[in-house]
């Protein structure tokens, strides 16, 4: 097949060193561009991301000499590519409004930044369960004026460890959920090198985490309205989040307790976790995790160093499950949240996107 040219903007931050392990061999996506800020154009990719480079393995030899080009210089980026990557570190209203110009310019963007996650003509993908939310995009095009261009997001990094656990038991009516994500470090671009704060510490306090953690998952299980211009959140469950950071590289877990309207058996969520089989898996997308939930039977599992790379960083697992004493149940969930929660999520649905028609060549 004829690969697609992309562009990753931000491409020196740690998200975006991400993006670059993932896109160097990929079946169906090519870098073509790279871009930063002013300060990084101009600089070959090695010189620019220096000993910023936080990766295990080392800069990919095709992309260490690429000259990093300045992402303000829109219509220049855009002209070299299919679609792009997101992933600046900017204030909201900075960000909001560079995905819209390179969306204007027939440029899709796939946004690994909260800046659009909460427009209604906006779909914020977890492939797996709410692929049907594309069906937005015309009308973001018509908000736009574009007749190609449009963003898509990923939600919020330590959601991706609960939601996919919670999702099979939508139909059981669930009431409330409890949840305290235990997040890693790299989830604030940092690595112990750069953060000894951490270091034999927990801080309890990620700014804006929790109000996300309670409000993008009734996004991810609302549906389009009747005209298809605007995706209408889910009114239940009602969430509390606590979000602490841990002294974890990669790694975000989660400890849930859940109501239920109608409470299924243990049995039933065991089954309902080995049994899911999702869209990306039957569309057979290169980075789709199959299977996409595990449930691991041992008491002590899982845990991040052991089990955040399963299906490449893709998958979650998920452990404990048992009775409640206030709940019915409660469970821990565990995702890479820099590849599921990050960078991978967005791979994943740029892949659904080409896959559909809603990405194609310029």
């Amino acid at each position: 097949m004829q690969k697609y040219k992309v562009g990753i903007i931000g491409a020196t931050g740690m998200v975006g060193q991400r993006f670059i392990t993932l896109l160097a061999d990929h079946p169906w996506f090519e870098i073509a561009v790279l871009a930063a800020s002013g300060r990084s154009a101009g600089k070959t990719y090695e010189e620019a991301v220096g000993p910023r480079w936080a990766m295990m393995d080392p800069i990919p030899e095709k992309i260490r000499g690429m000259k990093v080009q300045d992402a303000e210089q829109v219509e220049a980026v855009a002209g070299q590519i299919d679609f792009a990557f997101c992933a600046i570190s900017a204030s909201k209203e900075e960000t909001r409004a560079l995905e819209e110009r390179y969306a204007k310019t027939e440029t899709p963007i796939v946004s690994n930044n909260s800046a659009c996650r909460g427009l209604p003509d906006v779909p914020m993908l977890i492939p797996e369960i709410n692929h049907a939310h594309t069906a937005v995009i015309p009308a973001q095009k018509k908000r736009l004026g574009s007749a190609r261009g449009f963003i898509a997001v990923k939600p919020n990094c330590s959601i991706q460890s609960y939601v996919p656990a919670l999702t099979p038991f939508l139909s059981c009516g669930i009431e409330k959920i409890m949840v305290c994500t235990y997040q890693a470090i790299s989830g604030a671009g940092k690595t112990f090198k750069t953060f000894p704060d951490i270091l034999d510490n927990v801080i309890p306090y990620i700014g804006g985490e929790e109000e996300k953690s309670e409000q993008e998952p009734l996004k991810i299980w609302g549906s389009p309205n009747a005209d298809a211009s605007a995706i209408v959140p889910a009114v239940s469950p009602v969430i509390s989040a606590q979000c602490l950071r841990v002294p974890v590289q990669d790694g975000h877990t989660a400890a849930v307790s859940v109501q239920f309207t109608k409470k299924p058996s243990i049995d039933e969520m065991l089954a309902a976790w080995e049994n899911w089989v999702t869209y990306p898996q039957q569309l057979k997308l290169p980075s789709a995790p199959t299977p996409f939930v595990k449930y691991m039977t041992e008491p002590d599992r899982p845990q991040a160093r052991l089990d955040r790379d399963f299906e490449r960083g893709m998958g979650v697992t998920v452990g404990r499950l048992r009775e409640d004493r206030i709940f019915d149940y409660r469970f821990v969930c565990l995702s890479h949240n820099t590849l599921r929660g990050a960078a991978g999520g967005g791979v994943l649905s740029a892949e659904l996107l080409c896959a559909t028609g809603e990405i194609v060549h310029k």
